[in-house]
């Protein structure tokens, strides 16, 4: 069956596997958006450790889980303004310094917080906490 939305299927990928009680999962094929996804969610605790594996089918990510309770991907992806960032924090996350939104930029991806500081506005990915 083919995968049209890898950034949701690695996000459910992750956790079911945190489900199961796994501590490490793999996950292919690879990109860069789900890297770079990744290392955000690494930067913020929430995974261990990510490490990118080379083969002829396309590659493969080794992630190792954290003190992750939930991650999704945000679906249809918001386009948000940066004085609107507030109303999503309320609708996607438990409490106002609790998790983070990956937000794709135009200076590439980071947490909206860091899209807050920047003054910047962009789409929404995912969020986890």
């Amino acid at each position: 069956m083919a995968q049209f939305d890898h950034l949701a299927s690695m996000l459910n990928h992750i956790i079911n596997s945190k489900r199961v009680r796994k501590h490490e999962c793999q996950f292919r094929p690879s990109n860069k958006l789900l890297v770079k996804v990744l290392e955000i969610m690494k930067d913020g605790g929430y995974i261990e450790e990510v490490k990118q594996v080379k083969d002829s089918r396309g590659g493969a990510i080794g992630i190792k889980l954290g003190k992750l309770n939930f991650c999704k991907a945000i679906k249809p992806r918001f386009n948000v303004k940066k004085e609107n960032f507030d109303k999503y924090v309320r609708r996607y996350l438990p409490s106002r310094n609790l998790g983070i939104i990956i937000v794709s930029t135009t200076k590439g991806l980071m947490t909206h917080e860091e899209a807050i500081e920047q003054n910047l506005g962009g789409r929404l990915l995912a969020f986890c906490y």
